[in-house]
């Protein structure tokens, strides 16, 4: 009796129960180094209140474990089918980006688009992202049982992939490069062959050094951000150096987030300085969104950025484990790479805080402060959960690891 009413008790979360709890537990923990860290906005950026910044943060948890919830009902094979629609959408969004993106919080890039007639506005690149993944993994199930001919993987695979990072590439650099990082690891997973990943890479080299090229010595893209990469770049490896032919002031100035960040994590402590008690978070730029690990470190101290990296191992390896028990094809090549995205995503934000890697913009996922990244991070969830709650169904379905990969494909 008592096992019945746990298993309905736990019914409405569809799918892997640990990583349900490990979604919950950080989604939770969020709301508190956002309310301290979101004091920022309102005293030193004045924008907005403390309070109305938590509530924000709050609606907008409240509605990523809704969507998420709600993707656990849809088939996952039907958005695999509908990518390739939602991906041209996105790309259209992205060229629409291009000429009426706004800016917001004073950023310099103009990546969000504003939804007409209301005050919301959002990143088409995030969705972009995630639906060429999502477009990538089912076009490689469908084609696994033959060979590609090159026109196909130029038009099918490196086309949209090159697309989506030009589009993108313009006002976010650092989604621009994570696109190709993760895409490339996508192909390598879902067997396409080397010789075609090779001269992917390789073509891709010459088209970022052409791009740079241009950006730097020509007017022909213009508003580009080139010119902001190369100077972060020149202050990280300036600070790195042990003896840089440069003025100290004027690389203490431009590397006054990383410095303020560091200050903040050696501040913390083992222990922390406890809850809403951050005295650097006023001095922070970003500090609820791109550098809100550095807060969590300083309030919670290194006990508590373990725990905190902690769930975030244990949500990796419950990917990695429904991935390797799908006997779908489509299904555990998906989880996989959604997986990678929220782990570069992830490793990123917190190599940044450290200082091992220059200033990104990438946020610390189901954490940092900001509508988008958690809505996508949310679906990414939501797919994965959606798949582990398949297995059993395969299972039942006689659907075993002992059948081959044209038995068990749910896509072609």
């Amino acid at each position: 009796m008592d096992e019945q009413n746990t298993e309905s008790r736990f019914e409405f979360l569809k799918g892997d129960k640990v990583l349900w709890m490990v979604i919950l537990v950080i989604s939770i923990f969020s709301i508190f180094p956002v309310y301290s860290a979101s004091s920022n906005l309102e005293y030193i950026v004045n924008n907005g209140t403390t309070t109305g910044h938590v509530i924000k943060h709050m609606f907008f948890v409240v509605l990523g474990l809704a969507i998420m919830r709600l993707v656990g009902t849809i088939k996952y094979e039907y958005i695999g089918k509908l990518s390739s629609i939602l991906l041209g959408l996105m790309i259209i969004l992205l060229i629409v980006t291009m000429f009426t993106g706004q800016t917001i919080d004073g950023a310099s890039a103009s990546r969000w688009l504003k939804i007409p007639g209301t005050p919301i506005s959002f990143q088409p690149s995030s969705f972009a992202f995630l639906m060429l993944i999502i477009y990538l993994c089912r076009y490689l199930t469908k084609k696994i049982t033959r060979e590609r001919l090159p026109i196909e993987n130029i038009m099918y695979i490196f086309g949209p992939i090159l697309l989506v990072f030009v589009l993108v590439a313009k006002d976010n650099g650092s989604t621009a490069l994570m696109i190709l990082m993760v895409s490339v690891i996508v192909l390598v997973i879902g067997q396409l062959h080397w010789k075609y990943i090779a001269g992917f890479i390789s073509a891709s080299f010459v088209a970022i050094v052409l791009f740079l090229l241009i950006a730097l010595n020509t007017n022909m893209i213009g508003g580009n951000r080139v010119h902001t990469w190369m100077s972060r770049i020149e202050t990280f490896t300036s600070s790195k150096a042990k003896s840089a032919d440069v003025d100290d002031e004027s690389v203490k100035a431009k590397n006054y987030q990383v410095m303020q960040a560091k200050a903040a994590i050696v501040h913390g402590g083992i222990t922390g300085m406890g809850p809403g008690k951050s005295a650097l978070k006023q001095m922070l730029p970003q500090s609820a969104s791109d550098f809100i690990f550095a807060v969590i470190v300083e309030e919670y101290g290194v006990i508590g950025a373990a725990f905190l990296i902690c769930l975030y191992l244990i949500m990796m390896i419950r990917i990695v484990m429904i991935a390797s028990k799908m006997p779908a094809f489509f299904g555990s090549l998906l989880v996989l790479s959604l997986g990678v995205m929220i782990f570069i995503q992830l490793s990123v934000n917190i190599a940044v805080a450290v200082n091992l890697i220059p200033v990104t913009g990438q946020p610390l996922p189901l954490i940092s402060y900001g509508g988008t990244s958690m809505l996508v991070t949310y679906l990414q969830l939501g797919i994965i959960l959606n798949i582990s709650s398949r297995i059993q169904i395969y299972d039942e379905e006689g659907m075993g690891k002992k059948q081959s990969i044209a038995e068990i494909n749910d896509i072609a």
